[in-house]
């Protein structure tokens, strides 16, 4: 069984599939998502929501930069079950090494037009008074904001058609469903984070597995998104496990509690030992979170590169197959972004910022 008519086919329902398929549509063309679970799972759901600008290389940067302003112009239209919530962020310095860290992250944001303020170790204790007395300071980063990710997806696919079925099958002109249904289509996406090794083998990226947790609704306990400098350290480490502090208001009133990175590990069940060691980490920044209810935790898998930066653009080897995969713990940030930059590719426009530095066939990105 055979069904055509599809301008392009997207494989994965995740925040990146869905902003693919959101931006194809505002192009004029008719969309099919397929997916073989739910709407916003996979690592959509187990992200924080965080829409940051990030500055671990120039290429990031532009990616971080260009996406959030992507989402900013979107903010208005969305509904409010997506919980956008434009708190800003704080970059939390312990002592006087960070805080030359705090530094030169205001100079970099500053020389490349992205609003920050530097804060003392006052100005900080009044900006959250929860933190524990004696921080060096911060940086502020009023430009961010909050979504909550599984909505956020929804929302994005308002205009494709959604099909779910486990694809078995991925060609240059077409997808195969379990069900033996073939879904023809002049271009097709694939969007399903870690899984997309499953379709090109020679992919350099791993998952990478992290724990989060959710509190009861305490409104007033936070105001800004806080992250540990130091989490700057622990998310360039490839070979060990480690934990850091970030914590983030919801709209609701509750507090999403991370974070934790591993390498190398398969198994989804949650892991008290990690789960303890944030928890504790969290503590050293903001004791009185161990006054609050936490009502949930759970892990997900974010598809990591050895750079740092996702594959966006044509699968080496195929003339109507792409990659939107890879982008590790910023992957709802970068989804606008992403798609913008693959609907230029597929349309032949050039981009706002260069895609070259994303493309899959870059240097690092194939084992070889």
């Amino acid at each position: 069984m055979s069904a055509s008519g599809y301008d392009a086919v997207v494989v994965g329902a995740g925040i990146v599939g869905a902003a693919c398929a959101a931006d194809f549509a505002r192009n004029g063309m008719r969309v099919a998502v397929i997916e073989a679970g739910i709407v916003g799972g996979g690592a959509t759901a187990a992200g924080m929501g965080h829409l940051t600008v990030m500055d671990d290389s120039e290429a990031q940067f532009a990616l971080t930069n260009y996406s959030r302003v992507l989402w900013t112009e979107l903010s208005q239209l969305l509904p409010p079950d997506v919980e956008h919530y434009p708190c800003g962020a704080i970059w939390v310095a312990a002592d006087d090494e960070e805080m030359a860290e705090v530094h030169r992250k205001h100079q970099f944001y500053r020389d490349r037009g992205v609003r920050t303020e530097t804060l003392d170790s006052g100005a900080l204790g009044a900006a959250e008074p929860n933190l524990r007395k004696g921080l060096a300071g911060g940086l502020l980063v009023p430009g961010d904001s909050v979504v909550y990710p599984p909505c956020a997806a929804k929302f994005l696919l308002k205009d494709a058609q959604l099909i779910f079925g486990r694809v078995t099958g991925i060609t240059d002109n077409a997808v195969q469903l379990e069900n033996g249904t073939r879904y023809s289509s002049a271009l097709t996406v694939i969007a399903t984070g870690t899984a997309a090794a499953q379709w090109m083998p020679g992919i350099a990226m791993q998952p990478r597995k992290g724990h989060l947790m959710i509190t009861d609704r305490y409104p007033g306990f936070l105001q800004h998104q806080l992250i540990e400098l130091g989490y700057l350290k622990s998310a360039h480490a490839v070979d060990a496990d480690s934990v850091a502090f970030n914590v983030q208001p919801r709209k609701t009133g509750q507090i999403l509690i991370g974070s934790s990175r591993q390498y190398g590990v398969e198994d989804p069940a949650i892991e008290p030992r990690m789960l303890t060691a944030m928890l504790r980490r969290a503590l050293e920044y903001m004791p009185g979170i161990g006054k609050l209810s936490a009502i949930r935790s759970w892990t997900g898998f974010r598809a990591a590169t050895p750079d740092k930066l996702p594959l966006i653009g044509r699968c080496p080897g195929y003339n109507n197959v792409y990659l939107a995969t890879g982008h590790e713990g910023l992957g709802i940030t970068t989804s606008l972004g992403t798609a913008r930059l693959l609907t230029d590719c597929v349309m032949g426009r050039e981009s706002a910022i260069p895609r070259s530095p994303y493309l899959p066939e870059r240097s690092h990105a194939l084992h070889v």
